[in-house]
C-alpha cells in the first residue's frame, strides 16, 4: 500500500513535470511564431520607402510639390522614402489619395488565397496607366493608353530622372525626344534616358497602346535576340 502510493506519487510528480515542459515549449514557440511575425511585419514597411520613391519619380513629382499638395514636410517625406522614418496610416493616407491608388499598393501587401492580378488603371495628364508591376524598386512596367482624340496634342516636354524603354502595341506614336520628333508605327520601340526633354502622344490624333518599362538612372533594358533563330546567319 505504502509502496503503491510512493508510485504514484512519484508518477503524478513526472506527469506535472511533463506538462510543465510542454508548458514552456508551447510559450517558446509562441515566442518564435511572434519574431517571425514582427520580422514579416518588418520587412513589409522596409519596402515602403523604395515603393514611395519610385511611385514618385515615376510620376514626375518633387517632393516640395508633394509636400505641398498633401500638407506633409518635405523633410518628413524624405525620412520616410529613404526608411528613416516609419510609414503610419496618418502619412500613408494622404499620399495614396494623391497618387490615386489603394493603400494595399503603397505597402505592397500580399492578396492571399487569389493567384489573379488586379491591375488598377491610373489616369493622368489625359493618359491611362495601367500598372503590370508591384515590386518595390529596379524596373517598373505598365501600359499606357493614349485615347483618340480629334486633333493631335501639342507636345510638351518634361525632365525626370530615370531610363525609359517603350514599345507600341498600336497606333503611331509621336515621341519627341530633344532636339527629335520621331514617329513609331506598331512593333517598334525606343530607349531613353528621361533626364533628356522628352514627350509621348499620338501622331495622328488615333489611340496609343504601348509597354513601357521604366527604371532608376543608369538602369536600361536588356533585349537580347536568339542566336538559334530563323533569320540567324552563320
Amino acid at each position: 500500500m505504502s509502496g503503491d502510493a510512493d508510485g504514484s506519487q512519484g508518477s503524478g510528480t513526472q506527469d506535472t513535470g511533463s506538462q510543465d515542459t510542454g508548458s514552456e515549449s508551447g510559450r517558446g514557440g509562441g515566442r518564435e511564431s511572434g519574431r517571425g511575425s514582427s520580422r514579416a511585419t518588418d520587412d513589409v514597411l522596409d519596402a515602403v520607402g523604395p515603393r514611395l520613391r519610385a511611385l514618385r519619380r515615376r510620376r514626375g513629382i518633387t517632393l516640395a510639390e508633394l509636400a505641398a499638395e498633401t500638407g506633409i514636410s518635405e523633410s518628413t517625406l524624405s525620412r520616410l522614402e529613404s526608411g528613416r522614418r516609419r510609414a503610419t496610416l496618418e502619412l500613408l493616407l494622404p499620399l495614396a489619395r494623391r497618387y490615386d491608388v489603394p493603400l494595399d499598393d503603397l505597402v505592397g501587401a500580399p492578396r492571399t488565397g487569389d493567384p489573379r492580378i488586379h491591375l488598377k488603371p491610373v489616369r493622368r495628364f489625359g493618359m491611362i496607366f495601367v500598372p503590370l508591376s508591384r515590386r518595390p524598386g529596379g524596373i517598373h512596367a505598365f501600359k499606357m493608353i493614349i485615347p483618340a482624340r480629334p486633333e493631335p496634342l501639342a507636345p510638351t516636354p518634361q525632365t525626370h530622372e530615370g531610363h525609359e524603354w517603350v514599345y507600341v502595341l498600336s497606333g503611331r506614336l509621336r515621341l519627341v525626344l530633344g532636339d527629335r520628333d520621331l514617329v513609331l508605327p506598331p512593333g517598334e520601340a525606343a530607349e531613353f534616358d528621361t533626364s533628356l526633354p522628352h514627350w509621348l502622344g499620338s501622331a495622328d490624333g488615333g489611340a496609343v497602346e504601348l509597354l513601357i518599362l521604366f527604371g532608376p538612372h543608369g538602369m536600361r533594358a536588356h533585349v537580347r535576340a536568339d542566336p538559334t533563330g530563323p533569320d540567324h546567319r552563320t
